[in-house]
């Protein structure tokens, strides 16, 4: 089965336009796993301009689902992990000053950096997974990162779903037939939406789990939070 996990981004972004604590972050996530998520996320980044690092401290004692952790393995991303011991934290090259995630790692470039991180976090008890592009040769050289699983950067798939879904999910079949022969796990994230992500599933039924922020929460909008989380739920069944 392919868990959901709701990030709660967008949600620390609308409260942080009026500062206070409307919406409430933590009451949000909650409600999520009460409707159904089987996990929650969170992508607190440098300038903590969304999900704040306190937020992540709050909302781990509180987290009964799976809580994944995403960012750019920098000191003081490490440290926050290490103290607050997720699930799961994805590592993402994110710059300090970018608007949204928009690539994976060179994970060939990056493997001496990559390993010494994810052998502090294995250390710790804390399941690694490493955000990729598309390309079996990253995926593969993930697995010599001693990572427990990628994530699969799914933007490009979302952009060409339209003009032709068959070719646009095809580098990630791929790639995550690379990562099952590999024996990672695999995740993926970034753009799936109610459109798209029921094909994307239905080619790759052995996804671990999909994270879901920026479209699930404008659905929620005009679906409601509790409909539009089943709706994705069943996206992910068959």
């Amino acid at each position: 089965m392919t868990k959901l996990s709701v990030n709660v981004n967008k949600v620390a972004t609308l409260r942080n336009a009026r500062g206070g604590n409307n919406p409430d972050v933590l009451r949000v996530a909650l409600d999520c796993e009460k409707f159904g998520a089987q996990g929650i996320t969170v992508h607190p980044r440098p300038d903590e301009r969304h999900i704040r690092y306190q937020d992540v401290r709050n909302l781990r004692p509180l987290v009964t689902t799976e809580f994944n952790i995403e960012g750019n393995p920098i000191d003081r991303f490490v440290d926050l992990v290490l103290e607050v011991k997720p699930t799961q934290v994805t590592l993402v090259p994110d710059a300090e000053d970018q608007l949204t995630s928009n690539h994976g790692w060179d994970t060939r470039a990056n493997r001496a950096f990559l390993t010494d991180v994810i052998g502090r976090f294995r250390e710790a008890g804390i399941r690694t997974s490493i955000f990729v592009d598309a390309d079996p040769e990253m995926v593969a050289a993930a697995k010599l990162c001693g990572t427990d699983r990628v994530e699969l950067y799914t933007e490009p798939y979302a952009s060409g779903y339209a003009a032709c879904r068959a070719e646009a999910v095809r580098p990630f079949v791929d790639s995550a037939v690379a990562a099952r022969e590999s024996g990672l796990g695999l995740n993926a994230g970034h753009d799936l939406s109610l459109v798209n992500l029921h094909y994307f599933h239905s080619c790759i039924p052995w996804l671990d789990e999909v994270s879901i922020g920026h479209a699930l929460i404008c659905d929620a909008l005009y679906m409601g939070l509790d409909a539009t989380i089943k709706a994705y739920r069943e996206c992910l069944v068959g």
